[in-house]
């Protein structure tokens, strides 16, 4: 059987229905409507993929055959790069480059208007709701590169869109060829202190510890006020560098006057398309009394498989994260390497499998969503300019 054309109306009838799925009120998202969905998902990905198509016949299932969300096969992460369904760049809206979606043998990801105005709108939801739900605009600075330093950088890309919905227009990417704009850092921390106008910084997991680190060291200390929150966003998923996650929250918290429950990490991962938030600041805001940890929007679906048959666990029970997402247009299912337990309100993170160790592999290393070229020049940016934190300090009004 060869690959079947894809039939752009039937693409963009589903988009239409995810779209429309998406903005429903909760009681009218329901589990048919969602599996109905991922079925429409499976039997376009299984006609228009050779590689799925022949991986699903190996586990003998098909169209037809599956009723249910959880029984769509999952593509491993690690060889995600065979599996994905990429347009022609000539008819992309938008081309990104990511660490492991290599499609026709480039690290290049191309996604037409109608794909990217779904996961923008999703990802908006979660954004306003879990790292923006009490204010419309605040200052933002950016501890990144821009979209203008790295064009094809998905995570510039998105968090741009942040800044323009979100930000006020004060609000600044911080990551240049030249380095970390560590003055305009530093004003900026400042200028909140004074005007008690609430800021939110956006960074690197790794980063944003050696900006604290160094702080540290230096005896320099910020007291923003209420409101003002630290987004990180971390590589190794579960993982806060070379400090642990009590202690992350502690230089938070010192460094920069910032509360725990205004701490929010996001989940970013190249293979999938919606971005997972700490639910910490929601819960705090809404007086709900739940435990921290990424809730699950109603377009995905995330569950813990074993090591070993790749059988779906209880919740509370550590085991690989598998990816569903109505919005993924590069695969529905995604089984990836990370480890995590379910939740009775969502998931949370650990560390990531090694697979030769059988164990969580416990990077260390600042790591960049971007990918490893990003992450060193990310390491290379941020060491030329920290050094000298102390001496810019000293010169601010």
């Amino acid at each position: 059987m060869r690959d079947r054309p894809v039939d752009l109306k039937f693409v963009r009838r589903l988009d239409e229905d995810v779209m429309e799925f998406i903005h429903r009120k909760s009681e009218d998202q329901t589990e048919g409507r969602f599996t109905e969905l991922a079925l429409q998902e499976f039997e376009l990905r299984y006609n228009t993929s050779k590689t799925y198509r022949e991986y699903c016949r190996k586990k003998k299932l098909f169209p037809g055959t599956i009723t249910h969300w959880e029984e769509i096969p999952a593509v491993c992460s690690s060889e995600f790069r065979e599996f994905v369904l990429s347009i022609p760049d000539d008819k992309a809206e938008e081309i990104s480059l990511t660490a492991n979606v290599v499609p026709d043998g480039r690290q290049r990801l191309s996604r037409d208007k109608k794909t990217n105005d779904l996961i923008n709108s999703a990802n908006g939801i979660l954004t306003e709701l879990f790292l923006f739900p009490d204010i419309e605009k605040i200052k933002i600075l950016l501890m990144v590169p821009s979209p203008r330093m790295a064009p094809l950088m998905d995570k510039a890309i998105g968090l741009e869109r942040v800044r323009l919905k979100f930000g006020t227009p004060d609000s600044r990417f911080l990551i240049s060829p030249m380095g970390l704009d560590i003055k305009t850092l530093l004003s900026g921390l400042r200028r909140s202190e004074k005007t008690r106008e609430p800021l939110a910084l956006i960074g690197v997991t790794g980063a944003l510890i050696q900006f604290f680190n160094v702080c540290e060291k230096e005896g320099i200390k910020f007291s923003l006020p209420q409101g003002s929150r630290i987004c990180d966003v971390e590589r190794r998923r579960g993982q806060f560098g070379e400090c642990s996650k009590e202690e992350y929250f502690r230089k938070c918290r010192e460094v920069l006057g910032v509360e725990e429950d205004f701490c929010i990490n996001v989940l970013w991962i190249c293979e999938s398309s919606t971005v997972y938030f700490d639910n910490a600041l929601r819960n705090r805001l809404t007086g709900v009394k739940k435990n921290r940890c990424k809730e699950i929007p109603p377009w995905t679906r995330i569950t813990a498989a074993d090591t070993g048959e790749f059988n779906r666990l209880p919740k509370g029970k550590i085991g690989l994260l598998r990816h569903y997402d109505l919005t993924n247009s590069m695969s529905f299912a995604v089984q990836t390497a990370n480890l995590g337990f379910e939740t009775e309100e969502g998931f949370d993170t650990v560390g990531l499998w090694n697979k030769r160790i059988g164990g969580t592999d416990v990077d260390h290393s600042v790591g960049h969503p971007g990918g490893k070229i990003i992450t060193r020049m990310l390491v290379y940016l941020m060491r030329r300019r920290l050094s000298k934190i102390g001496e810019i300090y000293s010169r601010l009004e």
